[in-house]
């Protein structure tokens, strides 16, 4: 339900959990592809842009440093 765009908090809810943790613990290994939507739109929409602000924020950078 999750990969259908159903937020954790409303599957807790569903699923008569007290806290979203509780249900990221018994079901996150459904989750995998969790984000890659997400990311997948965000690099659409900042392209290139996208790619040297990554670059830019990786704990490699020599900016990071």
């Amino acid at each position: 339900m999750g990969e259908a765009g159903e937020s954790v908090v409303t599957l807790a809810r569903w699923l008569g959990h007290s806290s979203p943790a509780i249900t990221l613990g018994y079901y996150a290994h459904f989750m995998q592809d969790a984000g890659s939507r997400g990311r997948g739109t965000i690099d659409g929409l900042l392209g290139e842009r996208g790619d040297r602000l990554a670059s830019r924020n990786s704990p490699d950078s020599p900016q990071r440093r």
